[in-house]
């Protein structure tokens, strides 16, 4: 048995270095990988989340206006063609990144690298494409999202945390302003050669560097947009919210590089157990009353990351209990040793070679390590191989110590304060 998971660690790690190379071609980061996929993708990446814009709700504006109108095709025109190519044109919108997506069958790339360069330089960005399509569309994402007390509370939790740049949202709040001016002078300073990587899956490495260099050699290298160092705030806020789940998020945040002791104790806290219909072993899985949810998060970002426990269910009474449990666990998980450290450690790194499944995580893998951040796999299980108990209980200490993050969404009048749950 030991053999067979000496082995499995050792094909992933040389799946992650079969894409690791980046090539800097016309100033921009090119890297791809082919598995012998049927269909082919290419992502451009831009550092252009809400945490670099220059003005409320203009990073959304921005992907809003992705495939619209540029100097060589229409709307219309692009999702004719792309229709014609039976290809798939995609955006999203984080806090640190943009992406631009095109899914198509193998050997049609020059189109859609095309399609998506033409975007990046020379989009028209019209008014009438703004009031038409990109406000109404931006509205319908940001009500959808607001709606939902989950996003919402890990939208408030990082707003209470890092206040300004990860605290800005990827969605427009009601009643922002954005005019065209302010889309174009944002894109013209995103979309730089060194704030842009080009990812590819199921494609050949040269070729996707060749089309890069015809398509974006006479890109602008015009100063990209800077952001301060992040700095971890916490504090506590409450929504009143009628007809949602009631919701607590529990929260706490660190900066610099997401640290491996960090993965272990989301890993150790996490209530999804390993067998279905089971419980787990979980600290936090017999204290769970009946109908209410559960659920850790990390949320890992270039210098800072956030981590927390969200708890939802119909009833405050156990919302307020599962929450109390929940703050006790956090707590007493600092004397973690023996069996249940090795336990959460393999959790975490099951977790870490998970995340590299699928197309769109490969591509964010990639993507990483295109802008710095480097994350292959191996280095990862690497790190978290070596945490043990006194490092674990060093780095929780330290965690604990900061003040936490509180957002309670729902029937605020029973819902509990952050101190009635011990925090």
């Amino acid at each position: 048995m030991l053999a067979s998971r000496s082995s499995a660690a050792r094909s992933a790690s040389r799946i992650v270095r079969n894409f690791a190379t980046v090539v800097d071609t016309a100033g921009v980061k090119v890297a791809a990988v082919d598995n012998g996929e049927p269909t082919s993708a290419v992502t451009f990446l831009v550092k252009a989340g809400s945490r670099f814009e220059s003005k409320p709700g203009v990073a959304h504006a921005l992907k809003g206006f992705a495939f619209k109108s540029t100097e060589k095709r229409s709307f219309l025109g692009t999702i004719r063609e792309a229709e014609l190519y039976g290809g798939v044109l995609s955006t999203s919108l984080t806090r640190e990144h943009l992406a631009l997506s095109a899914e198509f069958l193998r050997g049609d790339e020059p189109f859609f690298v095309d399609v998506i360069s033409s975007f990046i330089k020379s989009a028209k960005y019209t008014r009438h494409e703004l009031d038409e399509y990109v406000v109404p569309v931006c509205e319908a994402e940001s009500t959808t999202a607001f709606s939902d007390p989950a996003l919402r509370a890990l939208d408030l939790a990082h707003l209470i945390a890092f206040r300004t740049g990860l605290g800005a949202s990827p969605f427009t709040s009601p009643g922002t302003h954005v005019s065209v001016e302010d889309v174009k002078a944002y894109a013209q300073t995103v979309f730089t050669p060194g704030n842009l990587a080009v990812l590819g899956t199921g494609i050949d490495a040269a070729t996707l560097q060749k089309l890069v260099e015809q398509s974006l050699g006479s890109l602008s290298s015009a100063s990209a947009p800077v952001t301060s160092p992040s700095s971890y705030f916490g504090g506590e806020t409450r929504i009143e919210a009628h007809g949602a789940p009631e919701t607590i998020f529990i929260g706490l945040g660190t900066t610099g590089a997401p640290s491996a002791e960090l993965a272990v104790l989301s890993a150790h806290l996490d209530p999804t157990p390993s067998v279905k219909w089971s419980k787990g072993t979980s600290p936090l899985a017999a204290s769970i009353p009946e109908g209410i949810s559960v659920k850790t998060v990390l949320l890992p970002y270039s210098d800072a990351a956030l981590y927390g426990i969200l708890i939802q269910g119909e009833s405050t009474e156990g919302v307020k209990a599962a929450g109390k449990a929940a703050v006790a666990a956090l707590k007493a998980s600092g004397d973690l040793k023996g069996d249940d450290l090795k336990k959460a450690v393999a959790k975490a790194k099951f977790a870490a070679a998970s995340a590299l499944d699928g197309r769109d995580n490969v591509v964010f893998a990639l993507g990483a390590q295109a802008f710095g951040s480097p994350a292959a796999l191996d280095s990862t299980i690497s790190n978290l191989d070596s945490v043990n108990a006194s490092a674990f209980s060093k780095a929780t200490t330290s965690f604990l110590k900061a003040k936490p993050t509180y957002v309670a969404i729902g029937d605020i009048k029973r819902l509990p304060y952050a101190d009635e749950l011990g925090l």
